[in-house]
């Protein structure tokens, strides 16, 4: 985790610029995890982002519900600066600088949402670990929504969603910054897993109404209620 704080915190200036050459159209992972939120405008509740990058997530979670009580964990200091200035306008947020994995819940919450993070645990039982934690932290009806990227359910798959991948990023990059850079990045740093292993994981955890409600190839939004 060393390795990718240092790389998040080289890269936090251009992040934003970043994510959307990389991520197949991120404006609609971002809008799943708000659509999925099932409050009323006003409503109050407390949310946590776990590994909330620039806060591009939390911003639109704070514009639909100003009421919510926002905490933003991210293992870049630089990250958690971009972050406080696209939520200077919201009042009731705090930022924690700490590596999500090893971060102790200190109260119970409503909501939790990831993205583009948990795919860092390293092995799948790391991450059954970590579902679990965030099963316990949940309120009664909390919510989990992870955006993240997924494996294939074959090897044929992956491919396909690799070659797919590559053609998104082809649209803004090269083809040698794709294999040189960020597919090295990928192979180096990024551990996902299958994505119908994982909502099995979370069925057995006790999550209910397990649901993906955003998804295109190797990336997907999806989740779960306590």
């Amino acid at each position: 985790m060393e390795h990718v704080k240092q790389h998040f915190e080289t890269e936090a200036n251009n992040f934003d610029a970043i994510i959307l050459k990389l991520i197949p159209y991120y404006h609609q992972m971002v809008e799943a995890i708000v659509t999925a939120l099932p409050y009323q405008k006003n409503q109050a509740f407390r949310l946590i982002d776990l590994g909330c990058g620039t806060g591009t997530i939390l911003k639109a979670i704070a514009t639909q519900f100003p009421n919510s009580e926002i905490t933003c964990v991210d293992i870049a200091e630089n990250m958690l600066y971009h972050a406080r200035k696209k939520l200077e306008a919201f009042t009731k947020t705090r930022f924690v600088q700490a590596n999500f994995e090893e971060f102790e819940f200190d109260q119970t919450y409503d909501v939790v949402v990831s993205s583009l993070a948990l795919h860092h645990l390293v092995t799948n039982e790391d991450k059954i670990r970590f579902y679990q934690k965030i099963y316990d932290c949940l309120s009664p009806q909390g919510l989990f929504w992870n955006a993240d990227v997924v494996l294939g359910a074959t090897e044929w798959l992956q491919s396909s969603y690799i070659e797919k991948w590559k053609a998104f990023m082809l649209q803004s990059v090269s083809m040698d910054e794709i294999e040189n850079t960020w597919l090295v990045k990928y192979y180096a740093e990024d551990n996902p897993a299958k994505l119908n292993e994982q909502l099995s994981w979370m069925q057995a955890i006790g999550f209910s109404h397990i649901e993906i409600v955003w998804k295109y190839y190797n990336y997907a939004v999806y989740g779960g209620i306590k």
